[in-house]
């Protein structure tokens, strides 16, 4: 995308090629902080398991409508937008149709640049968003390539595990060839450490080796492991709505700030 927009809302893809690294908990609970601050929110379900859909309350018979549909039929945003439980909080929902979706789009001329396309698109601005999250498929497809070229920024959670570092390499070269290709000015937004153990030496370790590495991109939040995190999405909610008072609630609220505090953002936009 070229140079931000005001009246835009701000893209952030949330990717990281590995799965279970608390990806998808991350995009709907910080679209769900975001919300709740009074910033009128989207999440763009872009991965084919629907897990973000899912943890956003919208049953698999609500999703008439899919980020396939936006993708490859021509619907728009207005089409697909889903409201959720939350105020300000909105999905465009996935189904597994979307794993065709990496064949087909092979098939489109500029195809890495369809979701930038309709993003870019003059009705997104008539939505009225302050943000759009994209939780991308756990891996590097074109789907994740996609989200990369529509957004501002790449939100990349890393768990805190032996090897967490070695993936993020292929991720930052991913991003680095994205700058050099098609989005020059994609930007990092940080790296999130997720499922923090602080009692594991080795988390630590990961932690200490991460903030060296990658100084600042880091967040100063972490996400600690937190077993109502986990419950959560079985109810079909986020950790806002099922605890708010868990340690999980609390530490996605203090990655909401952070984040807002990243981005220049005080107070709701559009509240």
């Amino acid at each position: 995308m070229s140079q931000h927009d005001k009246s835009a809302p701000r893209i952030v893809a949330i990717a990281n090629q590995k799965g279970g690294v608390g990806k998808t908990t991350t995009a709907i609970n910080l679209g769900a902080g975001l919300a709740l601050k009074g910033h009128k929110t989207l999440v763009i379900d872009l991965d084919p398991q629907g897990n973000a859909s899912t943890g956003l309350g919208v049953e698999p018979d609500q999703r008439v409508l899919t980020t396939y549909d936006l993708l490859l039929e021509g619907k728009t945003l207005a089409d697909t937008m889903v409201s959720t439980e939350i105020e300000n909080l909105y999905v465009v929902p996935s189904t597994a149709d979307l794993s065709s979706a990496d064949l087909e789009l092979h098939s489109r001329s500029r195809r890495a640049s369809l979701l930038d396309n309709i993003l870019a698109h003059s009705s997104t601005r008539e939505q009225g968003l302050d943000f759009i999250l994209i939780d991308c498929p756990p891996s590097l497809s074109l789907l994740t390539v996609n989200a990369m070229v529509a957004a501002d920024a790449v939100l990349v959670p890393l768990q805190s595990e032996f090897f967490a570092l070695e993936g993020l390499s292929q991720l930052m070269m991913t991003i680095r060839e994205i700058r050099q290709t098609a989005n020059p000015d994609l930007a990092i937004e940080g790296v999130l450490l997720t499922m923090y153990d602080g009692r594991n030496r080795l988390a630590q370790a990961v932690m200490n080796d991460a903030r060296e590495t990658l100084g600042d991109l880091v967040y100063n939040t972490i996400i600690p492991r937190n077993v109502r995190i986990s419950e959560a999405p079985s109810h079909a909610q986020t950790i806002h709505q099922y605890d708010p008072s868990s340690k999980g609630s609390v530490a996605y609220m203090r990655l909401v700030h952070e984040f807002l505090e990243r981005n220049n953002v005080t107070g709701g936009v559009h509240a």
